[in-house]
């Protein structure tokens, strides 16, 4: 069974860098696209409402749920532990994929910056609030985060490191690099529709009930080195948020 892990991780891993590089497709509204967040399934703004939300809803129970320590726990007696990162990789891609087919945009304008260089710079915000994800990825440990580094150790038949808390980079600024990046690139709109609005509101609210109970198991893992961090560094924002 082992030989084969590497090849499931593999696959997720695909599934979801897929995902994100559509994801940065489709906030950005790139015509060539299937569906974009101004461009999906047609309907009134009240049941586009009730939809969106419903699909923001989905994936940030997908992605707080699975990421719980209790949820591991009861999952790894179902799915080898050196694949649950991997298959966590692989729901987020799949939810994703479900708010990209069944978005429904709102396409009244909220604001409509014209002046062309003021909508380059906000173009450059956006593709840096993407960089800063990709970048903090690698900081942390991008092979782990994902799952391929969980599945390579366990077919080598070799035990995974003890977690060390380190805060390399972005890091010493934010707490949160990955959700600091998400936020600009979620909000850096030149043209901003309801639609978009409420996929960057919507998202923007669940970010802040995960990093809640992302800095719990934290806590629990680091302790007090995580507790003198956490007075130390800003949340997503530096200088605010501490404590």
């Amino acid at each position: 069974m082992r030989p084969f892990y590497m090849v499931a991780a593999l696959g997720c891993y695909t599934a979801f860098f897929v995902a994100f590089v559509y994801l940065v497709g489709f906030l950005a509204g790139l015509p060539m696209l299937p569906t974009h967040v101004d461009k999906g399934i047609v309907s009134d703004p009240v049941t586009a409402t009730v939809w969106n939300l419903g699909l923001i809803a989905l994936f940030g129970l997908q992605h707080s749920v699975m990421a719980r320590p209790a949820f591991k726990a009861a999952w790894t007696r179902i799915v080898p532990p050196a694949l649950e990162r991997s298959f966590y990789c692989l729901a987020s891609a799949i939810v994703l994929a479900l708010l990209y087919r069944f978005w429904h945009p709102i396409p009244a304008v909220i604001w409509d910056i014209g002046n062309p260089l003021a909508r380059n710079l906000i173009w450059g915000l956006f593709l840096a609030g993407f960089g800063i994800v990709f970048i903090s990825t690698w900081l942390i440990n991008h092979f782990e985060l994902f799952g391929l580094a969980q599945a390579w150790n366990a077919g080598r038949g070799s035990n995974p490191a003890a977690p060390t808390m380190r805060t390399p980079l972005f890091y010493k600024l934010v707490r949160h690099p990955l959700y600091t990046g998400f936020l600009i690139a979620f909000w850096a709109a030149p043209t901003m529709t309801a639609g978009h609005l409420l996929f960057a509101a919507g998202m923007t609210v669940y970010i802040f009930i995960g990093i809640h109970h992302e800095e719990r198991d934290l806590m629990g893992t680091f302790g007090a080195d995580y507790a003198s961090y956490r007075q130390k560094v800003g949340k997503v924002i530096p200088g605010v948020g501490k404590g």
